[in-house]
């Protein structure tokens, strides 16, 4: 049986829906979705086994959408930082990122140090933001790496320069499709893929432990009979 997965991975889908199914602008389901972050996080916080939670913040396609609202995340996602170092420190959580966060502002990318900075020695769970993120550009990066090395090119060294090196045990996608979008693709080459029609702001810390049980249950082979 599989245990406890130790490095979830979630594309938190769903938050723009989840607001204009209320009459809303979307802006508020990702306020909304922001609350839900805290709660996920502190969940995996105090588990005993998970031990790394990857969330899909702001894809590298997200720039994509209205102005306005790519806007209002990174001033979402400014103040969330701000606002939960306390709980980082709190609950021994290690902030980092994964993706290329140079698009950024200079004042937000600030804000982003500051707080990877003061959660360093912090050696419980790891929460990771992928900001700016797509997995393709990720592997693009990597090799771009190696491609002068006069090293072999193995698993082993394209992990070593991808923005996370630790494989995904449980992927899981919030909104009703069924697709990775991009998502840590290499990472989870082995992962279980668990999809729900939930809307991330709707999605609860019961939900998550009904997968991870569900999870636990699972024979893994990783290719092999065993």
């Amino acid at each position: 049986m599989s245990g406890t997965p130790k490095h979830v991975a979630i594309v938190m889908d769903g938050n723009g829906r989840w607001a204009e199914l209320k009459g809303q602008k979307r802006v508020k389901g990702h306020e909304a979705g922001a609350e839900v972050v805290k709660e996920i996080t502190t969940y995996c916080s105090n588990s005993q086994d998970v031990q790394r939670l990857t969330l899909y913040a702001f894809s590298t396609e997200n720039w994509k959408r209205p102005r306005l609202e790519v806007e209002f995340l990174m001033k979402l996602l400014d103040t969330y930082l701000k606002n939960e170092l306390p709980s980082y420190l709190e609950n021994n959580v290690r902030f980092e990122t994964i993706g290329d966060i140079k698009a950024f502002s200079k004042t937000l990318q600030k804000t982003i140090a500051t707080v990877r900075e003061k959660t360093a020695h912090c050696d419980g769970l790891v929460q990771s933001l992928a900001l700016n993120y797509g997995g393709r550009d990720e592997m693009i990066r990597a090799i771009n790496a190696l491609k002068n090395s006069d090293s072999d090119i193995t698993v082993e060294t394209i992990s070593d320069k991808l923005d996370c090196a630790h494989d995904v045990d449980l992927f899981i996608r919030t909104g009703g499709d069924h697709r990775l979008s991009n998502f840590l693709l290499w990472q989870s080459a082995y992962a279980e893929l668990f999809f729900t029609d939930t809307l991330w702001p709707d999605f609860t810390t019961k939900e998550l432990e009904k997968m991870i049980d569900k999870f636990a249950k699972i024979e893994r082979r990783f290719g092999g009979l065993k």
